[in-house]
Order: C-alpha cells, then structure tokens, then sequence
C-alpha cells in the first residue's frame, strides 16, 4: 500500500469514472486536443488509447492506494446529494469485492482500444467508434463504483446504447438482428429490475446501497424481498446470462466485432453477477434464501446446457462458428458463478466472484486470439478451419497456436490457471451451502457440475485437436504458412496470460481482497 491522501483517492475514482465520457465528447471534436497522426482517423485512435491508458494508469494509482489491511471498508468514497426528495445520492465507494472487477474492466477497455488501433473493425467513422468505446468504458465502471440503487440501474443501462452500436454498425453477418436482440432482451429485463429497485428504495426510504446492506434487509419484510429479489433477479439473469434467458448471447457475440465480443463477455456479463452479489444478498437476504435453489438448479441447468451446445458446434458438419461456441462456454461458466452466489456461503461468493475475474481474463484471451484466426483465413467456422487445408496452427502459427491452446486449457480449469480456483470454490460451496438451504438439493446441483467441468474439458479439447493440430496441406494459391502473432498482438494479450497464470499460482492476491469483504457482506455489514 502507498499512502495517498483520501481527496485524490476521491478525485481518482471520480476520474475513473467521468474520465471516459469526456474523452468520448473530446474525440467528437475535428481534431482530438494534443495528438497527431498520418490522418484523422489514426489521431482518434491514439486519443482512444490515450484516454484507456490514463484510465487505466488511474485504477492503478487506487489500487496502489487501497488500504489492504481494510479491504471489507468502502474506500475513496464521495457522497454528495443529488435528488433530496427521494435521498438519492452520487455515492462512489470501492470495496475489496469492486476493487478487482473495476482494473479488470480499466485493463480490458486499454486493451481493446490499443489493438483496434492496428487492427480497426470494418465500419463508419472512427470518432464514432471510439467515442462509443469510451461512454461503454464510463458505463461499466460506474456499475462497480456507484453505492446508490438507482445510480446503479443508470450505469447497468448506461451501456446498452453503445454496445448495440458497436455491434450493429461494426458487426459481422446478421448484426442487425444480433444489435436489436441483445437491445430487446436486456432492456425488458431491466425494466422488470427497475420496478424491483424502486420497490426497495421506496419502502426501506433510502436508496443508498451501503445503509441497506447494514440494515440487512430487517427494514423490508419477508413478502416485500421476495417480489425484490424476483423482479431484480430477472433484470440481472438475462444481463449474466443465465439459462433460459441467454438466448441473446451467442447472436451477439457471432455478429460482435472482437473488441466488441471481448468487454461483452469479460465486463458485461459480470455486471449481473456483480448485482446479485451487491444487492441481493445482502439487502434482500430473505428474498435470496427463498429463491436460491431454484437460481442453484438454472444454474447448473445452464452448465450442462452451455457444454453440450458447444460439444454440437464440435461436431464435423455442424457448421459450428468459434465465437459462437465460446459464447455457449460463457452460458456455462457463468453458471458456475451464479451456483456460488445461491450457495449463500462465505466460500461459494468468494469462488463467484473469483470466477468473473477468471472467466473476464480468459474468454477475453480467447475471444481476441478467435478474432486473429477470423482476420487471417476470413472465417471462424470450425469446419473450414479444421478441413484438410484448415489450420493446423502449431504448423502454420506455433505461437498462435500455442496460445489458442493455452487459452482452452485455462477455460477448462486446469490447475495452477486462474479458471480452476473459481469452479472448485463454488462447488465447495455448494457442498455445504447457507443454513436453511436444502443440502441434499445443493449436492445433487454440485454433481450436475462437476459432471459440467468434464464436458467444458471434452469440447475445449476437441477445439484444440481439430484447430491447432495436423499436417499443413498447401494449395496451389495458399502459402504454407500464415503471419504467426504479431507485436501489437503480442501488446493486447501479455497482460491476461500473465494475470490468468499469477490468478492460478497465486489466489490469495484476489481472495485476500474479496474474503473480509464478503464475509461483511454476508452479515450484514459488521465488520
């Protein structure tokens, strides 16, 4: 820890989170302020890296200054009123549980904006996309910082416009009918979220997130949390996605450009779960205990669904789009992490929350290294890729290869990578889950999971056989080899093969953040 003085901790995490949306106004304008480049375009790129990069400087800065001996306290906290009349307030605050997930999101957005730099998608203006890059990034930040309920809700909405836009207008085949699908499903979901929020602020008298969670849901009665957390929980489910309402991912993710693809499978989807843990548990306990095994038994429901969808995308002419098989592997892992939330448990919340960085760090890795496969052979369809002059990538790319492998192991949970701590956790917390839960029930779902990890391990292996593996045939107009990973490529993904192997050989980095500050969420806010 560095001693930082707790005003610029204050100014850090409100230029975290304001910060983008004035790069966003700034690349707007004919030039952005202080950056050249050979055209304007370069110019708006080099902002966007700019601007991701302080970002991202500044997240670092907190997390140096983040007093680690305290990480269960809300720190670099600003409280101002902005609505008396319904007390709701800018709050910003970061706990050892949003700690994580705000690097994680400063570090994917940097990343995403250095390598559309060198590699930008195929679309209109480039001022557009990096000022929707940025209000995206402004969005997905605040969701993790903002301590009030309907602040919250402006954040989670905050980045729908943005991603629909990169989607439909920078998108591949059938973006269209991908951008209005993810718009539709997430937005009747967060209407039905909405009511529920409101249900809550309205009938404990504050909205304030931290007063709630102290309060631990005894100002709200039985009947009160149960019809919260239904209306609250449907709104986070299709944003996770959990089965069955995640049937707008894998449109999404296949139409997505990949930087697109990468912050909607790495931040996104880890907004829902972050809901859950923020508010469900702690503000509605009840409601939460009531609906537990049922959110336990989708979840693994979604585990085994997500695994033997990609495990038909495998299959020789299926016809199986690798974007949209990791999107199924991400319906799966997810529901590893929403199995450790309704686990209730210290160890199952812990193991969830573990989970989104693993999963954040990995499919992002994967969903950049599918995108240099696509930009090189023009397709991401398995088939063509594994045909009889397919890839074979430890011959033609051995590095691209390799790290396609070493991406697919880490999915899979192999040991000693970030993607095991996370799936054994919360099946340990489904082993003996929250008094007053069902642990017959929670047995029987950590089985259903473990039999998940065995099928997730089957299709990630046979991706790897049938796309990295075999003899190169050349044709007559194919050279025998392609460009293997280049520099900038090797810029965007260092940084998550190193944090996904420190994540696996050394977990208490993040658990030693996330346990204090569950384990004061867990009951109710005493330290």
């Amino acid at each position: 820890m560095i001693d930082i003085s707790p005003s610029v901790m204050q100014f850090l995490l409100a230029f975290i989170v304001v910060g983008p949306l004035l790069g966003a106004a700034a690349a707007l304008l004919p030039a952005p302020p202080g950056l050249k480049g050979k055209s304007p375009g370069q110019a708006v790129l080099r902002h966007g890296v700019t601007v991701t990069g302080a970002i991202l400087i500044a997240a670092i800065a907190l997390t140096l200054g983040f007093d680690h001996s305290h990480p269960s306290k809300m720190q670099a906290t600003t409280d101002i009123s902005w609505i008396p009349a319904l007390d709701v307030r800018i709050h910003l605050g970061i706990d050892g549980i949003s700690l994580p997930l705000l690097v994680m999101t400063a570090l994917l957005t940097f990343l995403c904006a250095l390598y559309s730099y060198f590699k930008l998608p195929s679309g209109p203006s480039p001022k557009a996309f990096v000022a929707l890059l940025l209000v995206l990034e402004s969005g997905m930040l605040a969701t993790f910082a903002v301590l009030d309920l309907l602040l919250f809700f402006l954040a989670f909405e905050m980045v729908l416009i943005p991603m629909y836009f990169l989607i439909a207008r920078w998108g591949g085949d059938q973006r269209q009918a991908a951008a209005w699908k993810f718009i539709l499903f997430t937005l009747l979901g967060s209407v039905v979220m909405l009511l529920g929020l409101l249900l809550i602020g309205l009938k404990s008298g504050t909205f304030d997130m931290v007063a709630l969670a102290t309060d631990n849901g005894r100002g709200l009665t039985t009947s009160v949390q149960v019809i919260a957390v239904l209306a609250i929980g449907l709104g986070l489910a299709v944003k996770t996605p959990m089965w069955p309402l995640h049937s707008w991912l894998p449109d999404a993710h296949t139409a997505a450009p990949t930087v697109g693809s990468v912050l909607l499978a790495g931040v996104l989807l880890k907004m829902g779960t972050y809901g859950f843990v923020r508010i469900a548990l702690p503000i509605t306990p009840d409601g939460m205990r009531t609906f537990a095994p049922y959110l336990a038994a989708f979840a693994v429901v979604g585990i085994i669904y997500g695994s033997l969808a990609c495990l038909a995308l495998t299959r020789k002419g299926a016809k199986g789009d690798l974007k949209r098989l990791i999107a199924y592997s991400s319906v799966g892992h997810m529901g590893f992490v929403l199995l450790g939330i309704a686990s209730m448990t210290p160890t199952g919340v812990n193991g969830a929350l573990f989970a989104n960085i693993g999963h954040g760090l990995i499919t992002g890795l994967l969903f950049f290294l599918v995108g240099a496969l696509k930009d090189r052979y023009g397709t991401a369809d398995l088939d063509t890729l594994a045909g009889a002059t397919g890839a074979a990538l430890y011959g033609r790319a051995p590095r691209l290869g390799g790290l396609l492998a070493f991406a697919a192991i880490a999915s899979l949970g192999l040991p000693g990578l970030a993607g095991f701590w996370g799936e054994m956790l919360t099946m340990f917390g489904a082993f003996d889950p929250a008094e007053g839960l069902n642990r017959p029930a929670f047995l029987t779902f950590m089985a259903i999971a473990g039999v998940g990890t065995l099928l997730t391990a089957a299709y990630l292996l046979v991706v790897v056989r049938r796309v990295c593996m075999g003899v190169p045939q050349q044709q007559a107009a194919e050279p025998a080899t392609i460009a293997d990973v280049q520099g900038y490529e090797y810029a965007a993904w260092t940084p998550l093969v190193a944090l996904t192997v420190l994540a696996g050989l050394w977990p208490a980095v993040l658990l030693g953040l996330t346990d204090p500050a569950v384990q004061k969420l867990l009951a109710g806010g005493k330290s």
